[in-house]
This record gives structure tokens, sequence and C-alpha cells, in this order.
């Protein structure tokens, strides 16, 4: 079939159908010069506002510590990267943070950080209870990686909502090259299923441009979110650190970033799609073009200014000025601009709202 579509026929089919072959989404996307991409993006936004309007949710971003076990050949937290300034924050910090967000009007809080066993179990599990307890009205989301099925289980009843894992890539072999021996792409994609098992709202997601990748290494991501058909797709062009074995390697693109974002949208239209810190980072205007796109989530910087600069997955990363928290009421207006509006209340994924069966609690 991909070989008699032209690329804007397989724009229509995935917007009438809904998915692609492996193969359809490689002819797409090696033929995605000859699509317009206005059109394409007009088509993404209309898929968006049917379920969302022009509503842009914002989420406030903790980021907990950067200590990491792991080596990713990509990421400037990795334990190898002696130069990288250690830190994590304490309960108290952290529930200072979500009082400030709380203050300025922020109903999610996304605690992020590198997999650090410091954080055990019971420790994040008791963090997430005084936020809970504090917050009631409030959503709280998990990006801390990899984890037992035991973990996630104690979370999830701790009152965690949410959980972020993006799978970075889909195919085996690319993944191999992007991380240490020890990690393994199914051990990943295991954790995301146990995850939406388990009942939390779920967050998957991959790098654009990242060292190795090929056009058919993103048709499997693609393949596969629509597979898992998460709640939440992150994705953002890769961005080299200057202390990494990838340091010299090209940044992903802005351009393809886009297209897979209006992609990604026209396929699932009802997911959470963010237009990230990356694709601010590597372009002024980045996240206005992403919202343009179809992302309809931002995640502004609630930790202490002391540390944000400490948490440097990349060179050159967000994390002063209208990246942080306080600076809302410019982050309103640039997104004003553009014809949507921010809100701040927890914005459950209409996924969730629809099925009981995918989040059976705290709807």
């Amino acid at each position: 079939m991909a070989d008699i579509l032209t690329a804007w026929e397989l724009i229509e089919k995935l917007n009438e159908e809904k998915r692609l072959s492996l193969n359809e989404f490689t002819c797409l996307l090696e033929n995605r010069n000859s699509v317009d991409r206005e059109k394409l993006f007009a088509k993404a936004r209309e898929n968006a506002k049917a379920y969302f309007g022009n509503t842009i949710y914002l989420r406030g971003l903790i980021e907990i510590g950067n200590y990491c076990r792991n080596d990713c050949l990509y990421c400037g937290i990795r334990r190898s990267n002696c130069k990288a300034e250690r830190y994590r924050l304490t309960e108290k910090q952290i529930m200072n943070a979500c009082v400030n967000g709380h203050r300025l009007g922020y109903r999610t809080f996304v605690l992020q950080g590198g997999e650090d066993l410091y954080f055990t179990a019971g420790k994040l599990a008791d963090i997430i209870k005084s936020i809970k307890e504090a917050f009631p009205d409030s959503a709280v989301t998990l990006s801390v990686g990899e984890r037992s099925t035991e973990d996630y289980q104690m979370w999830y009843d701790a009152g965690a909502d949410r959980y972020l894992l993006r799978h970075e890539t889909a195919d085996e072999e690319h993944y191999g090259k992007l991380h240490p021996p020890e990690l393994s792409l199914k051990h990943r994609i295991e954790c995301l299923y146990t995850l939406k098992k388990i009942g939390y709202q779920v967050g998957a997601g991959f790098m654009v441009g990242s060292p190795y990748q090929t056009t058919e290494n993103i048709a499997k991501d693609l393949v596969f979110l629509r597979e898992l058909e998460p709640h939440m797709i992150g994705i953002g062009p890769f961005i080299p650190h200057k202390d990494t074995p990838f340091a010299k390697e090209t940044a992903g693109s802005l351009e393809l970033t886009l297209f897979l974002l209006a992609v990604i949208r026209i396929m699932l239209p009802d997911v959470l799609l963010p237009a990230t810190t990356a694709l601010g980072t590597i372009a002024p205007d980045g996240r206005e073009k992403g919202i343009l796109a179809g992302a309809n989530v931002i995640m502004p910087n609630l930790s202490p200014k002391d540390v944000r600069k400490k948490y440097m997955l990349y060179d050159n990363k967000l994390c002063t000025d209208d990246e942080a928290a306080e600076q809302k009421a410019k982050l309103d207006k640039r997104v004003e601009s553009i014809g949507y509006r921010t809100v701040t209340d927890r914005g459950d994924s209409p996924k969730c709202k629809a099925s009981t069966l995918v989040c059976p609690k705290r709807l």
C-alpha cells in the first residue's frame, strides 16, 4: 500500500484509521518534504482541539535529584560524568516547591530525577503521601526510571497518579547503542506495561535525531506507541551534552520533531503531548511551534532556583526566565499570542476519563 500512496494520502489514511504499518510510516517519513506542513499542522490542531479546545496544560516540574545509577551515553547526569554537580532535594525542599506551585495555581506536580536508590520506595511513598495530604486537589506524576513492580505499586497506593518513562527507542539494536549493556529495551517495555496494568496514567516517548537513529527506527517508535496507547507521549530533539560520549554528535532537528508531533497528534488525538523544554532549547519559539503542531502540555520548572542549572541532561537546557514556573504571566502571554490559553488544573487524559478499566481511581 505504502508504495502507491503519496505522503499526504498516508496522512489522510492515518487520520481516518489512526494507524499505519511500519512500511507506511517509513514511507511517510522518507517523503515528508512533499507534505504541506501548514496543512499538516492544521489537521493536528483540529484533532487536538476536538478533545482539548484551545487549552494548554501547565505541569509544575520538580527535579528532585541528579544522581543516577545508570550510564546512558547521551545523558548529562550519567554516573560516569564526574563533572556533574550532584544534589538531592530534601522532603522539605520538595514540599516547599509544591507549596509555591500550588500558590501559583499548579495542580500537577511532576517529581523527576535520575535513577537514584537513595530515594527508596518507602522514602518516595512518604513524600507522595505528604503532597497528597497537603494538596488533595492535585495530581502527582513520577519520572524516576525503572524500578520494581513492588515499588511502582507502593507509590500508586501512596497516591501517585501518573508515571513518565520514555522508552527512548523501540528498536533493540538502536537501544543498545544508546545505553550500557545492563539496560534492555525488553525490560523498559515491561515496566511500561506494568505501570499501565497497575493503573497509572502512563507516559512514554523517544528522542528525535539521537545518534545512529534511522527512519525505520522512528517508524518502529510510532508503531510501538500506537500499540501501547499511553496517556502521554514526550518527544523532543536529541541535544548533545559536552561531558558525554555523544558530545560531538549532531542535535536532532526542529523540523522533524514538529512533523512527528503532528503525526502523533493525528494518530492519537486524545493523548497529552508536551512541547518539551528541549524543543524550547533548540529554538526560541520552539514550544510555540510545538503547540501549533499539536502539542498541549508545558512543564515549567518549580525546582529551587539554586539547583536548576545542575539538572543538566543536555547542553544549554532552559532553566531560568520564561522556563521557570514563577514566570507564569510571561508564559501565559506567549501562549495567548498564538491563540491558546493556559490552565493549571490537573487535566487528566480523556482516555483516563473515558475508561475506568485504564485508570480505576483518582479520576
